[in-house]
């Protein structure tokens, strides 16, 4: 009885070394898993680039995120363009005192009237229509708002469609009391059944 215990004994150790246990199982290659693992590179310059995927990967939950451009969206100083996922590139070129009045206008003495230059660039693949953008303006010193205005002389205003591979100049006048001085934001902001949720903010000074 006892030598046949030992040789179950002996038996069951065997299994448990080989085809049971596993013991001699052989390792999978690393380079077998590393090929196996799924990976998800997303390229945020992509203009074709779905909307849910570049929310994701391409912009950050504080909407300090960026556009297609790799930029970021907050603080861009005056000349630095911002790109949305659809290829439309916005830049605000600069802020500057408006003079050039016409018979029926004058100045405000109590304001700063302004007018913003903005370069929009089409580099997606369909026409933008620009009615989708507006702007607004912010004091950066102490506060205020700049009120919306229209000055006649050489405007620009943000209407029409642009077609692909197109660019355009536009202007936005606007009028911010003297107190808040002349330090602003720029906010451009654009309404499309996208969704786009990122609003670039462009910081500089009206000359």
């Amino acid at each position: 009885m006892r030598t046949g215990t030992a040789a179950v004994a002996a038996l069951l150790l065997a299994c448990s070394l080989t085809a049971c246990g596993g013991a001699d199982k052989p390792a999978v290659p690393k380079s077998a898993v590393k090929a196996s693992a799924p990976e998800h590179e997303v390229d945020c310059s992509d203009t074709s680039l779905d909307q849910a995927d570049w929310m994701e990967h391409c912009s950050e939950v504080d909407g300090s995120g960026t556009g297609g451009d790799g930029g970021p969206s907050k603080d861009l100083p005056f000349g630095e363009a911002y790109t949305w996922p659809d290829g439309l590139e916005v830049t605000v070129l600069d802020a500057k005192v408006f003079t050039d009045w016409d018979e029926y206008e004058e100045a405000d003495p109590n304001s700063t009237e302004f007018r913003i230059r903005l370069k929009v660039d089409n580099k997606g693949t369909g026409s933008v229509d620009l009615s989708e953008l507006s702007i607004m303006v912010d004091g950066a010193t102490n506060g205020g708002t700049a009120a919306s205005s229209s000055f006649t002389r050489g405007s620009a205003p943000l209407e029409g469609r642009l077609a692909s591979g197109v660019s355009a100049v536009k202007t936005d006048d606007n009028t911010l009391e003297k107190r808040y001085g002349r330090d602003v934001v720029v906010t451009v902001q654009r309404t499309t059944d996208d969704g786009f949720e990122v609003f670039p903010e462009f910081t500089g000074t009206i000359k």
